[in-house]
């Protein structure tokens, strides 16, 4: 019932936005429906069916079902990592600032512990499987190293062979390859603006459902596990309902976000894996933080899509992205947040060098994106215009170290900030430890 409710809450929603809408955005009509009967037929299954399917940052955690005899601590694992920066050498501009990106960037900024994470994943049912990723590096209030929560669901499957899953819980919402991609296997420091200002920590609280055929769902593993910088196995196709106010917020509104994504990893006679992308959400957005005297309206639309492609380092690499939609934004013309169309993505070139057992990647990505970020204040309005050339070192499989050179233009505005263009460049290093 609740999914039938949430079903009509959509249907009236669209039809009181018809008139304002383009034809394209009314397509997102089918992904509500579809989610919502997918959703419901899975939740009546989930008693009788239960699954086994975990990412690393999203891949499947294991292959074989563990024996019911085993103890609970041989059948769970704890992994993680840890990421140690610095950004301010050869730095032109302290005022070039990206919050988005990394805290420690500009003025102040000094050595940053951007992420430490501690993984506990596994099979705790022959077909029920669990994820939980907290952060110790989180910031709040000014403070430093808070735990705080990034992952915590449950994979439950529909079929013996974990074709068919239900994943129940706050986790990544299947909206991107870059935000899908365990930061931990991302070569560039930090997530593009253009598709990360969609989901900022790119997780939500939800109920998504995925469909991995066998060939597909081997290839989504050994993406990651053989260091090519997979994004892990969210599915061939993946649909779902999920709040929409971003990870760790309260919901703020009546109404869900759905979200649609298609994909799948082609292996081609030569060996090259090359992999395309299609994806899209729609929802209702209500602002978190705004500053006084600034005219703002119960909630926006906020609908999106994207498409992406990934051409595996083997060994030379290419990774594109692309996304479209509209959402709430700053006008500085009329001191208000508005609905604005937004657009925005990247372009990435890679070399994938191997030799005694040490391996050297380096890259070059240039990005840009012209709209709002609905979660920061006043949802500011952006246009970003920046180059990253660097190259990435893994000596052994539990240390990383990568060095980066940003060459930055920003135009960042909200009512206290009109205007605030900063452009600059920095060379940035980070050293990273798997554990």
């Amino acid at each position: 019932m609740v999914t039938l409710a949430v079903t009509s809450t959509h249907r009236l929603e669209l039809r009181r936005d018809v008139s304002h809408r383009p034809a394209s955005v009314r397509a997102f009509r089918w992904m509500r429906v579809v989610s919502a009967f997918v959703l419901s037929g899975s939740m009546l299954s989930t008693s009788l069916l239960s699954a086994q399917r975990v990412d690393s940052s999203a891949t499947r955690v294991g292959t074989s079902a563990a024996p019911a005899s085993r103890p609970w601590y041989e059948r769970l694992s704890l992994r993680g990592y840890a990421q140690f920066r610095y950004n301010r050498l050869l730095e032109t501009n302290d005022a070039l600032v990206c919050s988005q990106c990394d805290r420690s960037i500009g003025d102040n900024g000094g050595f940053f512990l951007r992420r430490g994470r501690l993984i506990l994943s596994g099979n705790v049912h022959p077909r029920v499987s669990i994820y939980v990723q907290p952060d110790y590096a989180a910031d709040a209030a000014g403070a430093l190293h808070y735990l705080q929560l990034r992952d915590a669901y449950a994979d439950v499957a529909l079929d013996a062979q974990r074709i068919h899953r239900v994943r129940i819980g706050q986790s990544k919402v299947p909206y991107g390859f870059e935000n899908l991609q365990s930061s931990s296997n991302r070569i560039p420091l930090d997530r593009h603006d253009a598709l990360n200002s969609a989901l900022p920590n790119e997780r939500d609280m939800g109920v998504l459902y995925y469909w991995a055929p066998r060939i597909a769902a081997d290839r989504f593993r050994m993406l990651v596990d053989s260091g090519l910088k997979g994004s892990g196995d969210y599915g061939v196709l993946g649909v779902g309902l999920y709040n929409g106010q971003t990870a760790n917020r309260p919901e703020a509104n009546n109404s869900s976000h759905a979200v649609a994504r298609l994909t799948y990893p082609w292996r081609l006679a030569s060996g090259q894996i090359v992999e395309a992308s299609v994806q899209a959400y729609t929802g209702r957005f209500v602002l978190p933080s705004v500053s006084s005297g600034v005219g703002v309206d119960p909630e926006y639309r906020d609908e999106r899509t994207a498409v992406s492609f990934v051409w595996y380092a083997q060994p030379f690499g290419l990774v594109a992205e692309y996304t479209r939609g509209i959402g709430p934004q700053y006008v500085a013309a009329t001191n208000r947040v508005e609905s604005q169309p937004l657009a925005g993505g990247f372009v990435q070139a890679m070399y994938r060098w191997r030799r005694d057992g040490q391996v050297i990647q380096p890259f070059v990505r240039l990005h840009q994106y012209d709209g709002g970020k609905k979660v920061e204040l006043d949802a500011r309005h952006y246009e970003v215009h920046e180059s990253e050339v660097g190259v990435e070192w893994l000596p052994n499989p539990a240390f990383e170290l990568t060095i980066q050179y940003t060459s930055s233009d920003r135009l960042f505005e909200d009512a206290k900030s009109i205007g605030n263009r900063q452009r600059g460049r920095f060379l940035r290093l980070q050293a990273q430890i798997n554990y």
